[in-house]
């Protein structure tokens, strides 16, 4: 059974993850996705916010892709998270050249931590190259539409967040 792994903060989980989990489904038996919690960024949702959206979010394309797909929460080292649930490849997705040359660094990395675990990259499709979450928060936060970035339950999630 192939084991991939796509990590990230997923705060909010926006189309651009959702087509890189729908992606990477073809690729792996199962999936799971990583949820960071690193207390440093500050995320605008809660841990299990974010673990429930992504959830949400996923259920359907198990069935659709014949992938079984988990959601995990972790906090330690990636490579450590990888071994954790028995992962043979990390997926990251990658939307421009800037993501390339911070990824390139991490897999340098992790080669040395542990050279069987491969990564792997996957482009976003072209509409959702733009799509970063921190930008999607901003865009809310000022009160401007993301209903073309992300899912309809996470803009009312958004709403609600910034309303008042």
């Amino acid at each position: 059974m192939r084991v991939g792994l796509y990590p990230g903060t997923f705060d909010p989980v926006t189309h651009g993850h959702l087509d890189i989990i729908q992606r990477a489904c073809s690729l792996v038996d199962r999936l799971v996705i990583g949820v960071a919690i690193n207390r440093d960024k500050g995320p605008l949702f809660t841990l299990e916010e974010r673990v429930a959206m992504i959830e949400a979010e996923t259920a359907h394309l198990g069935a659709q892709t014949g992938c079984v797909i988990e959601v995990h929460p972790f906090e330690n080292l990636l490579i450590d998270c990888a071994r954790d649930v028995g992962a043979s490849v990390i997926i990251r997705g990658l939307r421009a050249v800037a993501d390339f040359e911070y990824e390139y660094q991490m897999v340098g990395m992790n080669r040395v931590l542990d050279n069987a675990i491969e990564t792997v990259f996957l482009m976003a499709e072209a509409q959702h190259q733009a799509i970063a979450s921190k930008l999607v928060k901003e865009i809310a936060r000022l009160g401007g539409d993301v209903s073309k970035f992300v899912t309809p339950a996470v803009n009312t999630a958004l709403k609600e967040r910034f309303a008042g």
